[in-house]
């Protein structure tokens, strides 16, 4: 694979106003992608939509102008969430569309996404193309004059047209007598989500539902879901649902206020859909992040489990390629493909409410049939990314955990492909043995590699 200057695993991202994230370069970044979803015959038509950071004005503008000055034609949306663009960009017969979100980063971070006109995430080839165009071309706009200089402009009920979307998923099933707490992270689902909600009828109480554009995802949302929690506990509410900041993860809690991971959500989801004959091949998708008792469960229940990389987009591959229509991760990205073409929290939710709802049980019953392993997750700050293999100390202490542990645990590490840290996730069952390990494999870590910055 050719080596990438800009796009990451999930489009391109950083902090805002800093390379590459600045607007000479975005300006160029619209120039390319015009160029390449042209097919010389029509102007291209892109979407562009944005989370609630006060830096999309800055990319939503550069992209704007870039787009325009090659001949494409944009349709701004405003503040929306990643699923309800890849939905739009579909239905409303668009080349590709965009959406400007750092996801759970801090306000400080932005970053673009980009979704084909099936609204399914870009290739890699795709995005190296583009890459292309930026650094090898010059992306003149000779020729490109009067009427053939593209359009902007904004579509009024776009965020109508998809509130219609999502309760169509559950075909308007009414969640009348259903009291939820609802975390909208003071992001792109702030307004949405609770209209949605309120619409099929449920009692409502909504938090984080006003964004300033520096406080989004700030001790909020599904990274932050322990107010809600509380919330949920005091109010007598059902369910409590916390997004994050681009709307395309949930993760919920129950009555008594303890929070459920994607692992039990689509767990959930996915016997429903056995149960309802639409569970296509019986499989379903996570990644190696997802808890292994979860496989043990799902194959109780007569549900096969394919696992892949982390990372949604890969999840996303993997259900294409076996015509699957259940995965996910643990994180609360969960990919219902008979409705979304990405993550959408919105849809979720709907669908874990209803099948709470028609249950008539608590969702503390319901959660407590999968029973997983004590999990721990740790991050670090590392100055450069180095194979594990190469830090002094981590194959000793990687070989003592694996022999202690043996089948009935794991050690997993990685790099995100986000932001410059290297992720530690344990698993067994005794949670006191899994942090003393977590510790040990933290601290060689941070003694080669770490980075105080």
């Amino acid at each position: 694979m050719e080596e990438r200057k800009l796009f990451g695993t999930d489009g391109i991202r950083g902090k805002a106003n800093v390379y590459p994230l600045i607007p000479e370069i975005v300006v160029k970044v619209g120039k390319a992608i015009a160029r390449v979803f042209s097919d010389g015959e029509k102007r291209p038509k892109v979407i562009i939509g944005k989370d609630t950071r006060i830096s999309g004005y800055i990319l939503e503008t550069s992209l704007t102008s870039g787009l325009c000055s090659m001949g494409a034609d944009v349709i701004l949306v405003g503040p929306m969430p990643t699923p309800a663009i890849a939905h739009l960009t579909k239905s409303m017969g668009a080349d590709a569309g965009i959406v400007l979100t750092a996801s759970h980063n801090p306000a400080e971070d932005n970053g673009i996404k980009l979704f084909s006109s099936e609204g399914i995430k870009l290739s890699d080839k795709k995005e190296l193309e583009i890459e292309k165009h930026i650094f090898d071309d010059i992306l003149t706009t000779s020729g490109v004059v009067g009427n053939l200089i593209g359009k902007a402009y904004r579509v009024d009920d776009a965020t109508g047209r998809y509130i219609e979307f999502t309760k169509q998923s559950i075909l308007n099933y009414s969640l009348s007598g259903m009291k939820i707490v609802m975390d909208c992270a003071n992001g792109a689902t702030y307004k949405i989500a609770p209209k949605v909600f309120k619409e099929l009828g449920a009692d409502v109480i909504v938090i984080n539902n006003e964004p300033d554009g520096m406080n989004i995802n700030k001790n909020c949302g599904a990274l932050y879901p322990e107010g809600m929690g509380q919330l949920v506990k005091a109010k007598g509410a059902d369910i409590g649902l916390a997004f994050d900041g681009d709307g395309d993860r949930i993760i919920v809690c129950d009555e008594n206020g303890e929070v459920i991971d994607g692992d039990t959500i689509i767990y959930l989801i996915a016997k429903n859909h056995l149960k309802r004959g639409v569970l296509k091949n019986n499989t379903v998708v996570v990644t190696d992040y997802s808890n292994l008792a979860f496989d043990a469960k799902m194959k109780e229940s007569g549900i096969e489990t394919v696992r892949v990389q982390n990372g949604d987009r890969y999840v996303i591959e993997e259900m294409l390629r076996g015509e699957f229509v259940v995965g996910g991760e643990k994180s609360g990205h969960v990919i219902l493909s008979r409705y979304s073409t990405t993550g959408d929290g919105i849809v979720t939710a709907l669908h874990l409410t209803k099948i709470l709802k028609k249950s008539e049980r608590k969702l503390s019953e319901l959660s407590k049939e999968l029973v997983l392993y004590p999990q721990i997750m740790l991050n670090v700050k590392v100055s450069k990314k180095k194979e594990f293999s190469e830090i002094v100390g981590f194959n000793e202490i990687k070989e003592k955990i694996e022999s202690t542990l043996k089948e009935k645990g794991r050690l997993f590490v990685r790099y995100s492909g986000t932001e410059n840290l290297c992720r530690i996730m344990l698993e067994g069952e005794d949670l006191v043995q899994i942090k003393s390990f977590g510790e040990q494999v933290k601290e060689v870590i941070e003694k080669a590699i770490g980075s105080s910055k």
